[in-house]
């Protein structure tokens, strides 16, 4: 089956073996003073450790492997230890990944091992990136009235990370934009993301479309959207965004309006 794994780039790395606590899953080892993944099974797809290779080593490809296999990770994570277990339950808690979390519980309860609370806190190998966090109001020191450096509501913002459970999706008005449209508008914070929660992907350079369509769908379907509003360039592989939105809501079954926008090369709304 081709999906979701990743891909170490020898001639980068330096073998620092930082990526190796990004990893609770047991994927990757340092060999011949280069790191490795050593099974195609162990790897979850989901890139923890990239964020942990200060060499930019590491990215994620689409490619044929095996399917991960969520028992024989915690097969192996369990003689790591407990701080390894939560380790791997915060990761997997936070990208949303309800099904492998089930089953990695169900495995812990079977062996009578106790269930670290893995929700509150990061922790060794987890992502920080990922981390659900909703940003709101920053005062300015004496200041009563609160000021903003920014319209971002919600962080990840990248659908690839983003939990399609998190609690600020929550009858959220939501802008969905193409990574490039915000740095070609120059005013994209006020006139498209104020009072928005933000998703952003690449539907040329992403290799998980399906994905995202199975996870906009799960959004649509649980979290009582408000309103959709994309934004996106004017080149023709841009307009993939609309394509991708529209699969995702005939998926959910749901009937949402959808605002959109072309931004031009030259950084106008069209």
């Amino acid at each position: 089956m081709k999906r979701d794994i990743i891909k170490i780039n020898k001639e980068k790395c330096n073998g620092c073996g930082d990526c190796i606590s990004g990893c609770p899953e047991g994927a990757l080892q340092i060999i011949d003073g280069k790191a490795r993944l050593i099974s195609d099974l162990f790897c979850d797809g989901l890139g923890a450790c990239i964020g942990t290779c200060p060499q930019g080593a590491i990215e994620i490809e689409q490619r044929e492997a095996v399917p991960y296999d969520e028992i024989n990770v915690m097969e192996n994570i369990v003689k790591e230890g407990p701080n390894v277990i939560k380790a791997h339950l915060n990761h997997l808690n936070d990208h949303g990944q309800k099904q492998f979390l089930k089953q990695a519980i169900d495995l812990l309860i079977e062996k009578n091992i106790k269930i670290p609370n893995y929700e509150s806190e990061t922790v060794l190998g987890a992502c920080p990136g990922s981390k659900e966090i909703k940003l709101g109001e920053k005062p300015v020191s004496n200041q009563k009235v609160p000021v903003y450096s920014a319209e971002l509501r919600n962080w990840p913002v990248q659908l690839q990370l983003l939990n399609p459970n998190a609690p600020y999706l929550k009858n959220a008005d939501i802008l969905i934009a193409a990574d490039c449209a915000p740095f070609a508008y120059a005013n994209f914070h006020q006139r498209f993301l104020k009072n928005k929660i933000l998703i952003i992907f690449c539907p040329k350079l992403d290799k998980t479309i399906e994905l995202y369509v199975d996870k906009l769908a799960e959004i649509f379907k649980n979290q009582d959207i408000k309103s959709i509003s994309i934004v996106h360039m004017e080149v023709p592989c841009c307009s993939g965004i609309e394509v991708v939105v529209k699969r995702a809501l005939e998926k959910s079954r749901k009937y949402i309006i959808i605002t959109d926008y072309t931004i031009s090369i030259n950084g106008e709304i069209i």
